[in-house]
Order: structure tokens, then sequence, then C-alpha cells
């Protein structure tokens, strides 16, 4: 009986040792596998909003840290540009650049490889002009747009179009937290105000008398 015990404990250590493989460390890097940043589509001179990433993988798909991976602007028809150009991969085997479109980059491609990968990753992204002017239609339960982007210098015009008394005030962004604009849009015939943004950055806006009533300017360069 104990003999038949100890070959049954036995033959379950086999078990455990041969299915647990999420217990031992993991092989060399054999792929990369794109976890964030492709396909964006954004605006000449700026950087996509979205850093780029992959995961180091082995041959069982297990994510391997540690890994130095080369980041390269391989194909432009303006003058984009990765940084860093090397990034190595956390705990989780994931390496991050951020990719910056050129002055009439319209199709940028990105690069990440390491040493004897036999493929590279491959991000594509489009580029184009920014908008110059914004308009956002003030209703009675939300802004529209909610979120727009425009280029620096421009102009973003809000009118009414509901019958509820709103304003828009500013809660946040990079060259107003201290000075909060507010523009009422009055009942009656429809009003509107225009604002001009100088400064690259979000701009973060509510109604302060409806809840939820929410919004956004993104200038860009």
């Amino acid at each position: 009986m104990a003999t038949k015990r100890v070959i049954t404990l036995l033959a379950g250590v086999s078990a455990w040792a041969c299915g647990g493989s999420s217990t031992q460390p993991p092989g060399p890097p054999l792929d990369l596998m794109k976890s964030g940043g492709d396909a964006q589509n954004w605006y000449f001179n700026n950087r996509l909003p979205t850093p780029l990433s992959v995961t180091a993988v082995d041959a069982s798909s297990r994510p391997v840290p540690g890994v130095v991976v080369t980041w390269a602007v391989t194909s432009s028809t303006g003058s984009g540009a990765v940084n860093p150009q090397q990034s190595t991969t956390d705990a989780s085997g994931v390496a991050t650049t951020t990719d910056s479109l050129g002055s009439s980059t319209t199709i940028q491609t990105v690069s990440a490889s390491f040493p004897g990968l036999q493929s590279a990753a491959t991000f594509t992204e489009i580029g184009s002009a920014p908008p110059t002017s914004g308009a956002v239609d003030v209703r009675d339960d939300n802004f529209n747009l909610p979120d727009i982007v425009v280029q620096t210098g421009s102009a973003v015009t809000w009118t009414r179009t509901g019958m509820n008394h709103h304003n828009v005030t500013f809660v946040s962004g990079p060259s107003i937290l201290t000075k909060i604009f507010e523009a009422d849009l009055e009942t009656g015939t429809a009003a509107s105000r225009t604002r001009t943004f100088a400064v690259v950055g979000t701009y973060r806006y509510s109604c302060t008398n409806h809840a939820n009533m929410n919004g956004s300017v993104t200038a860009v360069h």
C-alpha cells in the first residue's frame, strides 16, 4: 500500500511539472505582437495620442521581460520620428515608444524589432492637416460635437440651439485654470460665444447648470 501511495504521489508531481508552465520562466523571445497604437489618424507636426506598444513573447506565447526593442520610422512622406528609439520590455513583456508625425506626413510606418527577429512588427499611421475652426451646438442636454480638435490660433464657436439656459465653463486646461471662461447662452433667440485657443493642450468644460453636460477642445500644432 505504501509503495502504491509513493507511485501515485510521484505521478502527481510529474503531471504538475509538465502542466505548470505558468510557474516557469519564459524562454528566449521569438516574436513581437502589436499591443497598442496601430492605425491612428492624427495631425501633421503632432505626437500621436496613443503610444505604440509591442509585447515580446516566447515560443509558447508567454511574455518575455528585459527585451531591448528598436523602433524606427521606415516609411514617411514627412519628417516623422519616434522617441525613444530603443525601449526595454517590462515585467509584462511590453515595450512602448511615442510616434510623432512630420510636417506633411500622410502615411507613416514604424517598425519594432530585436536582434534575431524574423519579421518586425509594423505600425501604419495616417496624418492630415488639423482643422482651423470649430463649431459646437449647445443643445438642451448635450454639446454637439462634445470633443473637437483645432489648430492653435483657431477659434471655436458655441451656439445655443436648445431652449434651456446654458453656460460654457472651462474646468481644466493648460492656460486658463486661473481664469475661468464662462459664456452664458441666454434663452430666447439663439446666442453664440467664440474663444480662440493659443496654447497646445486639452481644455475641458461643462455646463454648470446641467449635470453630465461636458465637452473638450484639443488644440494641436
